[in-house]
């Protein structure tokens, strides 16, 4: 889901061009009336939610993962994986 910050943000040949260039295999939906984003509760960009197999939310982080010296990256590659091992 992308939620714009910014009037260039919103613009859907922007998010297009972005999604190609970073390879993008997956559907990206734009939120540009930020329903979702308030109907989530976010307060921070990016909020990363990782869905499991049923469709239930298992893992949130708000903010860039890597940010002030997290690790977030790899730990959500962890959290990824276990859910991908899942049955």
């Amino acid at each position: 889901m992308h939620t714009p910050e910014t009037a260039d943000e919103a613009k859907i040949e922007n998010v297009r061009s972005k999604v190609k260039e970073d390879g993008f295999t997956f559907p990206v939906a734009v939120d540009n009336r930020s329903k979702i984003w308030n109907a989530w509760g976010n307060r921070y960009w990016p909020s990363i939610y990782l869905v499991d197999k049923h469709g239930i939310v298992r893992y949130r982080w708000d903010g860039e993962l890597n940010s002030g010296g997290a690790d977030g990256d790899a730990i959500m590659r962890q959290k990824i994986q276990g859910l991908l091992a899942e049955k």
